[in-house]
C-alpha cells in the first residue's frame, strides 16, 4: 500500500511540474517611436503575469511571455489600451490616447510622416 501511494504522489507531482505556465503571444500595437517602446512595454510588464514585453518599432509587432495562471491575452491588450496604445483591432479610447507625447500622436499622419524621414 505504501508503494502505490508513493506512485501516486510522484506521479501527481511530476504531471504537476511538467505543466507549461508560461505562455507566448504576439499582437499588433500602434505606435511611432522609442518613447511609444517605452510606454506599451511598461504597460505590460506592468501587468501581474507577465515575464517579457518587447516591442518592435518597425513592425508594430508586441511579442509576449505570460504566466496563464496569472493574466491572458485580454488583460494585457487592456493595460495597453489604458496607456493610449491602439492594439490590433480594438483602438485605444481618445481619453488615454491624449495622454501619449505630442511626438508619439500616431493616429496624426504628418507625425508618422516625420518619423519616417
Amino acid at each position: 500500500m505504501k508503494k502505490i501511494i508513493t506512485v501516486l504522489i510522484v506521479l501527481i507531482t511530476a504531471t504537476t511540474f511538467a505543466q507549461n505556465k508560461n505562455a507566448k503571444a504576439s499582437m499588433e500595437v500602434d505606435g511611432v517611436c522609442g518613447m511609444c517602446k517605452a510606454r506599451i512595454e511598461k504597460a505590460c510588464l506592468n501587468t501581474k503575469g507577465v515575464k517579457f514585453a518587447t516591442w518592435n518599432i518597425d513592425s508594430h509587432e508586441l511579442k509576449l511571455i505570460y504566466d496563464e495562471r496569472k493574466t491572458n491575452v485580454e488583460t494585457i491588450q487592456k493595460q495597453v489600451l489604458a496607456a493610449g496604445h491602439d492594439v490590433e483591432e480594438v483602438k485605444a479610447t481618445d481619453e488615454a490616447y491624449a495622454t501619449v507625447h505630442d511626438c508619439c500622436k500616431y493616429r496624426d499622419d504628418k507625425v508618422v510622416d516625420d518619423h519616417n524621414d
